[in-house]
């Protein structure tokens, strides 16, 4: 599963540019839905242009992680975000963090490999970086809603096994495609499934269901409002995380993007991420 969506929410194929998105359509009754595509290069075809989304070189992003808890109390992480996508297609992100004080200098990095991501953190208070595997991979990044995993899906770097494209619908009256993702054998997210409806126009998701069973045990949105373009390349500039049964959510903002030349290797190699 280790990638569905999201999270930005998409990314291979090169996409054209496109212009700028139209307001939302009035919500109106669904069209009769298509059948379910048996046609793995349709699934392929629209993780193609989902990937697209990341550049070919770098895309730099600021963001603000607001946290809020059951009660309503709020914590805010900023941060910056680097992600590429390097010549064989795999795509590298970098988190780094600016502010609370106690986070500062944090750092996390995940690399897609062919036999898998590759995800170390950088921890400043004790001076060390670690490698996060197994059931790790699904857990809370610094008390958030967000996992390990969460920050590639993000910005829309997933892949995995059993991509299924499903009947198309409408959410607010927009079309969207649906794609679902099963975690390959001997994975160990706790999810079974992911469920990512994706807008037709932009290859961004608008959803994304991670489920345990038939339960949604998290759910991120993205509104197409707050879709933006960096060049010819589309982006989410809000994303909201919610944990159904935990009652906390939390808010992921872009509040800057650019693009630029490729970084040093050091951005993303594991010995010296967090330099």
């Amino acid at each position: 599963m280790r990638q569905l969506i999201a999270a930005g929410f998409a990314v291979m194929l090169g996409v054209t540019p496109m212009a700028d998105a139209e307001p939302a359509a009035a919500a109106g009754p669904a069209p009769a839905p298509a059948a379910a595509s048996a046609d793995p290069a349709a699934a392929d075809k629209l993780l193609a242009c989902m990937k697209a989304n990341l550049p070919p070189t770098v895309r730099i992003q600021t963001i603000e992680v607001t946290s809020f808890d059951r009660a309503g109390s709020e914590r805010t992480l900023k941060g910056t975000v680097y992600a590429t996508r390097e010549p064989n297609n795999k795509a590298s992100v970098l988190l780094r963090v600016d502010a609370p004080a106690d986070l500062a200098r944090s750092a996390y990095l995940v690399r897609e490999t062919s036999s898998g991501d590759d995800i170390h953190i950088y921890l400043p208070a004790v001076n060390r970086t670690r490698r996060i595997t197994g059931a790790a991979v699904d857990g809370n990044l610094w008390g958030s809603d967000i996992s390990y995993n969460d920050i590639k899906q993000l910005q829309g770097a997933f892949d995995g096994s059993g991509l299924k494209l499903e009947a198309a619908t409408q959410i607010d009256g927009q079309p969207v495609e649906v794609l679902t993702l099963t975690p390959k054998p001997g994975s160990s997210t706790k999810y079974n499934l992911i469920r990512a409806s994706i807008d037709a126009k932009t290859c961004l998701p608008v959803k994304a269901e991670f489920l345990q069973g038939s339960d949604v045990r998290k759910l991120m949105t993205s509104a197409p409002k707050d879709f933006k373009q960096s060049g010819t390349r589309w982006y989410p500039a809000e994303i909201l995380v919610q944990t159904p049964a935990e009652g906390t959510r939390t808010r992921v903002r872009v509040t800057g993007v650019s693009s630029g030349d490729k970084l040093s290797a050091r951005f993303f190699n594991p010995t010296a991420f967090y330099q």
